[in-house]
């Protein structure tokens, strides 16, 4: 059974010859191997897809609402108030 080094991972990609072989073209003209060149281009835009999509978007309304509430907090209840002390009970 062959092992796997800590940190590894494989991936494999099928691609049409002539696509390989433009991949492979432009990797050795950056002087990179493939697989350098493949991360260099995919990670940036895999990582800004993850960014985009865990972005809190909030309309106007809410926007203004969070702010008056930074601004004016409620008072605390009295469960809050107990948590707070360290008496939390959990509740329902």
């Amino acid at each position: 059974m062959p092992r796997e080094q800590a940190g590894s991972g494989r991936v494999e990609l099928r691609l049409k010859l002539e696509d390989k072989a433009v991949l492979a073209r432009a990797a050795a003209l950056e002087r990179l191997d493939l697989t350098s060149f493949i991360l260099r281009a995919a990670l940036p835009r895999a990582q800004q897809i993850i960014a985009e999509a865990e972005k809190l978007r909030l309309s106007e309304r809410d926007s203004l609402l969070v702010l008056d509430l930074l601004e004016n907090p409620p008072e605390p209840s009295e469960r809050l108030l107990r948590a707070a002390k360290g008496g939390f009970v959990l509740e329902r």
